[in-house]
């Protein structure tokens, strides 16, 4: 026997182990061990001495994906030295495939020795997920990028959560597109100065336009056409009760100042982001060359591929990151569409999306293309166009990283 299967079930405090050998058979009992480092150097002996009683010269070790309770025993186990010697592969699962696996095994209970078997005995059949090695090079850098990734999510919910808000406040300033950008300066002075938009109804037109023209930094090209509208959006809105008024006035003051706060994070975590992408400069400038990709998208594409040597071509970097199709076919059958198989690394379709919504606006290649796929899609076309577009970035991505060269549109 040269082979050993070791299946994880994390949870926050412990994770359930269960070894099985090639033939499927359990080696001693499951057994559980604290989530912590001192208990998962017993692990490391535990996996050690059973490979070398039944001469193992190969060790898989496989765990669900669970949050981030799994994130420290892979990376310990990764950079064991003592397991180096029996080539250990770590898998991380996607618990629809063990789930998926327990059901074609038999009716099994649900509990995290069972658990522990199932991702055993997965391990065990083969057709693993790819396995990439650790380079922990990239993790800072991820840490950050995801961070940022984190903080666009939450101004984007707080920025919808106010202008549902603006809307009970005053509806027909949500209705009637005074302003070009809801948070702009003037649109937020109108919330953060004015208790009742009454004022604005009544304030004579002179007095609103100078208005305008101090909070909007001498921005608006017609300030009086502005006003007039403005006046009209306040006028044409539903009254509201006094107490209710006041109330919508704390809670649309709170959401501009948290918007506000989450701005300035994601300014300092864009700035670390610099300075950490810098230990990356081979590949940093091999993306900067193409014009559209900028200095959070390089960022974000350099950390999660995170060494383009661990894809053998690009289409292993789209499996990786979840923007590939299969084939749906039987007999003489063959399915004109399939959907998009969305199981991959979220953080890096976001980044390759984005690199392509760069791409068609100043490659005219991309622009061509993406163009060309927005007239073939019955439904949905922008998006459809979108990621047939970031399928066509990420071989431009490849190809770059991995022949180390700048970005030539005539090649």
């Amino acid at each position: 026997m040269d082979k050993l299967f070791v299946g994880l079930d994390v949870s926050k405090n412990d994770y359930k182990v269960c070894v099985l050998d090639a033939e499927g058979e359990r080696v001693g009992k499951v057994f559980a061990l604290k989530n912590n480092a001192d208990d998962s150097e017993i692990l490391v002996e535990r996996i050690v001495e059973a490979a070398k009683i039944h001469e193992t010269t190969k060790v898989f070790i496989g765990y669900e994906s669970t949050s981030v309770y799994g994130w420290h025993l892979q990376y310990f186990l990764a950079d064991s030295p003592t397991l180096q010697a029996f080539s250990p592969t770590i898998i991380c699962f996607n618990p629809s495939v063990i789930e998926n696996h327990k059901k074609s095994i038999g009716d099994l209970p649900k509990t995290d020795r069972i658990d522990a078997f199932a991702i055993a005995d997965r391990l065990r059949i083969g057709r693993l997920p790819e396995s990439t090695p650790v380079d922990f090079r990239y993790l800072a850098l991820q840490r950050l990028t995801r961070h940022r990734f984190h903080i666009v999510e939450n101004i984007v919910r707080e920025k919808n959560y106010y202008l549902s808000n603006l809307f009970l406040k005053c509806s027909g300033l949500c209705q009637s597109g005074v302003f070009s950008n809801n948070f702009g300066a003037a649109a937020t002075s109108l919330v953060d100065d004015i208790d009742n938009f009454e004022e604005i109804a009544n304030m004579p037109l002179e007095d609103l336009v100078e208005w305008l023209v101090e909070k909007g930094r001498e921005h608006f090209e017609f300030p009086e056409e502005t006003a007039k509208k403005l006046q009209s959006a306040v006028k044409s809105s539903y009254r509201l009760n006094a107490a209710v008024d006041h109330s919508l006035n704390l809670v649309l003051r709170s959401c501009l100042a948290n918007i506000k706060s989450l701005e300035q994070q994601k300014k300092a975590v864009e700035k670390s982001i610099r300075e950490q992408v810098a230990f990356f400069e081979r590949e940093y400038t091999c993306l900067k060359s193409v014009k559209g990709i900028g200095d959070v998208i390089a960022a974000g594409l350099i950390a999660e591929i995170a060494g383009i040597s661990r894809f053998e071509n690009d289409n292993a970097l789209a499996k990786f990151a979840g923007i590939y199709w299969n084939a749906h076919q039987s007999a003489d059958f063959s399915a004109d569409e399939s959907h998009l198989r969305r199981r991959g690394n979220k953080y890096l379709r976001y980044y390759f999306v984005l690199a392509a919504d760069q791409l068609r606006k100043y490659a005219p290649e991309y622009n061509e293309f993406y163009s060309r796929k927005f007239k073939e899609s019955k439904t949905h076309h922008h998006k459809r166009a979108l990621i047939l577009t970031s399928r066509k970035a990420i071989r431009l991505v490849f190809a770059l990283l991995h022949d180390n060269k700048l970005y030539s549109p005539a090649h």
